[in-house]
């Protein structure tokens, strides 16, 4: 009776997990599409003085601002921007972390001491720091933001790719494929591989929280993108002017939609590391 219990409890989760990590992802890939001007033009976001500073209402749901543009439009436009240069910098970042991490797992003890060292230099550097000096080296702009992002966000990566690729290559199946004569290749391939994809796709997702709110943060500083870019750390930096004035929906509205953001990606890194983690699948 009780594994019965338990074995519909588990089908129970399994199906809440994947109906979740759906409807976020939907969410996500809406704000995208709606953020390219498929589903909003730009018309949407245009200035009006006739609308100036208006409080949130069913018309303006996040209000105007000082010239007239509606804030929803320009908030879902800047979040767009913020998650498209987040998902491709974080895309960038983890397969440095893959290579470097696979690397220091195989290739031998000298090469595994040179990659740890660079894994510490890069994390006793403060995130923000790092980002500033990058992104500002490089121009600033998309160019400077995503470089930035790519360089500093690998290393927690690379560690755990490396653990589980010493794990497994380690591993007594491993090495009784390797006695009866199999190539590295296939051991790669059919042992190794299956072993550290999940981890990658689950710290993959999980790194585009932190880039997203990195790339605001840095705009917000004067470090990233240029004012012209919709973004919605131009729209936090501008809006806290106007703050002191009552003016609360220009900075309260999207800095929370920012944060519903983050905690999108975030919960659909946790539902699927209980998807793939059987362990945490069973808690």
């Amino acid at each position: 009776m009780k594994s019965k219990k338990n074995s519909g409890k588990k089908v129970f989760m399994n199906r809440r997990t994947y109906t979740l990590t759906i409807i976020l992802a939907a969410i996500v890939i809406l704000l995208l599409v709606a953020g390219t001007g498929l589903l909003m033009p730009s018309e949407a976001y245009v200035t009006n003085f006739e609308n100036k500073n208006q409080p949130p209402s069913f018309l303006h749901l996040f209000g105007t601002d000082w010239m007239g543009r509606d804030m929803l439009a320009r908030t879902i436009k800047g979040l767009s921007t913020s998650i498209l240069i987040g998902v491709l910098a974080a895309g960038i970042s983890s397969v440095i972390a893959v290579i470097l991490g696979t690397l220091s797992a195989v290739m031998g003890k000298k090469t595994d001491q040179v990659i740890l060292w660079i894994i510490d230099m890069v994390q006793g550097i403060p995130h923000l720091i790092l980002l500033m000096l990058i992104s500002f080296m490089l121009g600033k702009g998309y160019q400077g933001v995503m470089v930035g992002i790519a360089v500093s966000h690998w290393p927690n990566l690379a560690r755990i790719v490396r653990a589980e690729v010493m794990a497994v290559k380690n591993g007594q199946f491993v090495q009784a494929s390797h006695k009866m004569g199999r190539s590295r290749m296939f051991i790669a391939m059919r042992h190794i591989l299956p072993h550290v994809v999940p981890q990658y796709i689950v710290g993959l997702i999980l790194l585009f929280p932190h880039a997203i709110l990195h790339e605001a943060s840095i705009t917000f500083l004067g470090f990233g993108l240029s004012p012209e870019e919709p973004a919605v750390g131009i729209i936090l930096s501008e809006s806290m002017r106007y703050l002191t004035s009552g003016f609360w929906w220009l900075t309260v509205l999207p800095g929370a939609a920012l944060l519903g953001i983050v905690l999108l990606f975030d919960a659909i890194g946790d539902n699927l590391r209980t998807i793939i983690d059987p362990y945490s699948a069973q808690e």
